[in-house]
């Protein structure tokens, strides 16, 4: 554990909620492997393992007993952000890991006065020290997920390839649309990104079409395929990026960065 640097003057961190309700749909994987390829190109980058099963602490190789103080105690108030930061394997890559205790917070905040606001308090001591923060949602739109979207500038949103995903989704934009009227009026859709696509699969076609279809700009270039590297990866405590540089899988999320990237130079010439 490590307190945080302060950064060079001038930055702010971009924080994006990777979010989706349903699980298994390569949200953690997101966040990890992109956090990865951002990390690769020399910005300074924090995870934020906001789900209960420490998926996010656990691909990038973080040991239990290395888990402690964690998210649990930083939304508790106990801990600042940068004390329960860990250094993770990839340079400039940092992750806040989770316990098994998280599970527990969204009970125990519940009665608490401005209970939604917990995370971006913390947050805003440490943004000066990165370029982006990336927090890994738990599959559900409880109060954990709440304070990511009340943290964050943007959402993107992981979308699998498969039949109902245009029905799941639709719950979680209901979601964001209220927390933007009435706790965060700033937040956006950074992006949606196509999971798990299988190009010899005939509806991972039809499901990438009606998603673009119905959502237009808004979905990714890139598409995260289905690939048994990044099924592998963290088994072994390693992003993809790091476990098989060369794999489709790999490939796929230097590109999505790049788009990340792109995307924010636009929005910053546009903002000038």
């Amino acid at each position: 554990m490590n307190e945080l640097r302060p950064a060079d003057g001038g930055r702010c961190a971009r924080v994006v909620a990777v979010a989706n309700q349903k699980g298994g749909v390569g949200k953690t994987t997101t966040a990890i492997n992109l956090g990865t390829a951002l990390a690769a190109v020399h910005k300074q980058v924090l995870i934020i393992d906001l789900d209960p099963q420490g998926n996010a602490s656990t691909g990038l190789g973080i040991p239990q007993a290395d888990r402690f103080p964690n998210t649990y105690d930083v939304l508790s108030g106990e801990v600042p952000i940068g004390a329960a930061s860990v250094e993770s394997l990839v340079p400039g890559l940092h992750i806040v890991p989770a316990g098994v205790d998280l599970s527990g917070a969204e009970i125990e905040l519940v009665d608490a006065e401005r209970r939604e606001f917990f995370l971006k308090t913390a947050l805003a001591r440490v943004r000066p020290s990165f370029d982006y923060v990336l927090i890994d949602c738990p599959p559900a739109l409880g109060l954990l997920t709440i304070n990511a979207l009340v943290a964050a500038d943007a959402v993107l949103v992981p979308l699998q390839c498969e039949f109902f995903a245009l029905e799941g989704i639709s719950h979680l934009l209901r979601t964001i649309e209220r927390v933007k009227k009435t706790l965060n009026p700033s937040l956006d859709i950074q992006g949606i990104v196509l999971t798990m696509y299988d190009k010899r699969n005939r509806l991972s076609e039809l499901v990438a079409g009606d998603v673009r279809s119905h959502f237009g700009g808004v979905v990714y270039e890139t598409v995260i395929p289905r690939n048994v590297r990044i099924s592998e990866a963290p088994s072994h405590g390693r992003p993809v990026l790091i476990y098989d540089t060369g794999c489709a899988g790999s490939r796929a999320y230097l590109a999505l960065a790049a788009e990340v990237l792109r995307q924010e130079k636009r929005g910053a010439a546009v903002v000038a």
